[in-house]
């Protein structure tokens, strides 16, 4: 029985440097602070603080063992998605970042699975790209925005991409970006602390409501920080699609089923949280999943042992295995 923890952000130094000779304007820098922590700045945007996990592969897999993980399955930092720019910039940073990644699994193929990112500004170049990283590099997936320069995740313009998803049974992990409601977060870190798992839930509710989940039954979703509140609020959404015809314009049937459909990972914080996602959904749904960036924030690595023993205390026929079904 294996461990995966599927929300595994890196940037090496390596790729960092290529960025930097590729795509000097997007001022791609990396400053240490200390021992364990840098600041990563990329078009304007800064990553602090950057654990050193995220891009030293050493350190890596020494918190991978420590905190009980055998795989990751690695994505870029969401810092990178960089879908403000010229989707050609975007596209070039994209590749880079990939073949990066493929090479890491290509090395590590006992320690690491890969996910793409794509300009999805550009959504026949994401589909374009997409193709390429999951075909010719061996990547299982993608990671995306939890919206696209605000666009929801159910907008018209995503089709092509959603098309080219579905025919590669692409496994997608949907990530908090630009989040909603900004402006009234700004104090006490509320912009990660709600404004992560609010962003998280409106992508949901798009992929749900907007039909985008029953439409493609080949991809696997993948809403990271526990999928939001989505999980808790099943029941209102199912209620309000009984009683009320805006839910219905996209979606013939009950969400329940689609909701099923869902993945989320397990970075509650929580030991109440994380008992009703995995009792609610199973053990597939309680896929395992670290962010090493708050994880580190909050000093401390043993929390990332603690989950994966409560998940296998859960589910222990399964809770190791379901995590890779989900991305191969």
């Amino acid at each position: 029985m294996k461990t995966v923890d599927v929300h595994a952000h890196i940037l090496s130094d390596e790729t960092m440097g290529l960025l930097q000779k590729a795509l000097p304007q997007l001022g791609v820098k990396h400053t240490p602070v200390d021992a364990e922590f840098g600041v990563f700045e990329v078009a304007g945007t800064a990553y602090r603080p950057f654990p050193r996990g995220g891009w030293d592969l050493d350190r890596r897999l020494k918190d991978m063992d420590t905190a009980e993980v055998d795989m990751h399955v690695v994505s870029n930092t969401p810092q990178t998605f960089l879908y403000g720019l010229d989707p050609h910039i975007t596209a070039t940073a994209s590749r880079i970042q990939n073949d990066q990644i493929a090479k890491l699994v290509t090395e590590r193929p006992d320690r690491f699975m890969g996910l793409a990112t794509l300009p999805m500004q550009a959504p026949d170049l994401a589909a374009e790209e997409l193709t390429r990283a999951m075909r010719k590099l061996g990547l299982v997936g993608c990671q995306i925005g939890s919206n696209i320069n605000g666009k929801n995740l159910d907008d018209p313009g995503l089709a092509p991409f959603w098309k080219a998803a579905d025919a590669l049974s692409a496994f997608i992990m949907v990530h908090p970006t630009q989040v909603a409601g900004a402006d009234r977060l700004k104090s006490y870190y509320l912009a990660n602390l709600i404004g992560n798992p609010l962003d998280t839930t409106i992508a949901a509710a798009c992929l749900v409501f907007g039909g985008i989940v029953e439409r493609h039954s080949a991809i696997k979703f993948f809403m990271v920080h526990g999928g939001g509140f989505t999980p808790y609020q099943a029941g209102r959404w199912s209620h309000g699609w009984q009683v009320r015809p805006e839910p219905k314009v996209h979606l013939k049937e009950p969400p329940d089923a689609a909701i099923k459909r869902l993945y989320f990972d397990t970075i509650l914080h929580g030991k109440p949280a994380l008992e009703f996602l995995v009792s609610t959904f199973g053990a597939p749904a309680g896929s395992r999943a670290v962010d090493p960036g708050i994880r580190s924030r909050h000093h401390s690595r043993r929390p990332g042992a603690e989950v994966v023993r409560a998940i296998r205390r859960s589910n222990p026929a399964t809770a190791g295995q379901d995590a890779i079904e989900a991305v191969r």
